[in-house]
């Protein structure tokens, strides 16, 4: 079969999550990738790797194949991530909470967008959520600067996620917008929603807003046949608000942000996104709250009312935590322990970095205020 033919046949190949029918090929692979085997080893025995890597790595190897041996499909293999989520979940949170979901159809597919805060967690709490609630879950938006390595670009493939292609320049970036925003109605059409961030990059100062850019290239496989307002009302749009108690990468975003604005830069190491999804999950969370919001329908003037619509939502069912309230000296009702733990984060920072740690947290108190101002 020709490569045009293909392509008519599958034109979303490169991008989209693996079918069931690629599973057996994929995890074959993951099995025989050195690299991923050297990892996982590195995750299971961190003490033990470096000198006994040698005699672990076969038997990580059986591990792993008797763990995926009875996995064929894509939903065999989410039910394996579940219980790993779970574990995540009880080792690092406090508190799991959503609210919201009575908006939702259980037969209806929608286009989650929302706030960016953990590279993986985010959709894997909407997921997760989702999961439990015995609702399909949603493919992923993923941006192909993570993919680097080809294990991880499998592992996440098998995870219901897609391909962003942010590397693309000039002709070839409109071309691969145009084929994501058919991927994206096309998913919609065939009854299986959609999460992606409502903008490039995470939140990292705290301030939640949306990339009209993002709701221009929703439209732009559907500017031929239907209007703005009709695109958005056919993708079943649902703005979704996640908030963590604490961030495990939050020194990491001050600091950064603290380098932007003493020297006007900030070098990002080759894996350093890589190692920001490891502390994610790893890392302490405290409570954590997913919301969803009403689903958006009906006519808008252009994509920047759009966004701001859905800023207003996000910001509007965002659920405060303690340290937010610390954060902004509106803590009335926590605890000396909340506040002894929220400063024992501040002092592992330099004191500009500090400032901006609190000023991260004290954002989302701030904006609710802004928006319920008269």
């Amino acid at each position: 079969m020709s490569d045009d033919n293909t392509a008519l046949q599958d034109p979303f190949k490169e991008i989209r999550p693996y079918r069931d029918t690629e599973v057996a090929e994929v995890l074959n692979r993951l099995l025989y990738n050195e690299e991923f085997i050297r990892v996982v080893t590195r995750y299971q025995f961190p003490r033990m790797a470096g000198a006994f890597g040698w005699l672990l790595r076969p038997l990580v190897r059986m591990a792993l194949a008797r763990e995926i041996g009875d996995v064929e499909t894509i939903r065999d293999f989410q039910a394996r991530v579940a219980k790993y989520m779970e574990k995540m979940i009880v080792r690092s949170t406090t508190r799991m909470t959503c609210s919201g979901m009575e908006r939702l159809d259980p037969d209806e597919a929608y286009l989650f967008i929302s706030n960016h805060r953990d590279i993986a967690l985010d959709p894997a709490f909407v997921n997760w959520v989702l999961y439990k609630a015995g609702m399909n879950t949603a493919r992923i938006a993923i941006g192909d600067n993570l993919l680097r390595k080809g294990y991880v670009s499998d592992l996440m493939r098998l995870n219901k996620s897609f391909i962003v292609n942010r590397s693309a320049r000039g002709r070839e970036m409109m071309t691969a917008l145009n084929q994501l925003s058919a991927y994206i109605d096309h998913s919609i059409s065939e009854g299986a929603s959609i999460w992606i961030a409502q903008r490039e990059g995470r939140a990292k100062d705290g301030n939640d807003r949306t990339d009209p850019a993002i709701l221009k290239m929703f439209y732009m496989s559907q500017r031929k046949q239907r209007s703005f307002g009709e695109a958005i009302t056919r993708l079943n749009l649902v703005p979704v608000s996640i908030s963590y108690e604490y961030d495990p990468c939050d020194a990491a975003k001050a600091r950064e942000l603290h380098a932007r604005a003493s020297d006007g830069c900030y070098a990002k190491g080759q894996y350093e996104d890589l190692d920001s999804i490891v502390k994610g999950i790893t890392g302490l969370k405290g409570d954590v709250h997913v919301a969803f919001g009403e689903p958006i329908k009906g006519e808008f003037e252009s994509p920047e009312a759009l966004a701001a619509l859905i800023d207003r939502e996000i910001i509007a069912n965002y659920q405060l935590h303690s340290s937010n309230l610390i954060a902004a000296d509106a803590a009335s009702e926590v605890t000396d322990e909340q506040r002894a733990a929220f400063q024992q984060r501040l002092d592992e920072l330099e004191p500009g970095a500090q400032d901006i740690m609190r000023q991260m947290y004290a954002n989302p108190l701030i904006n609710k205020r802004n928006l319920e101002a008269p």
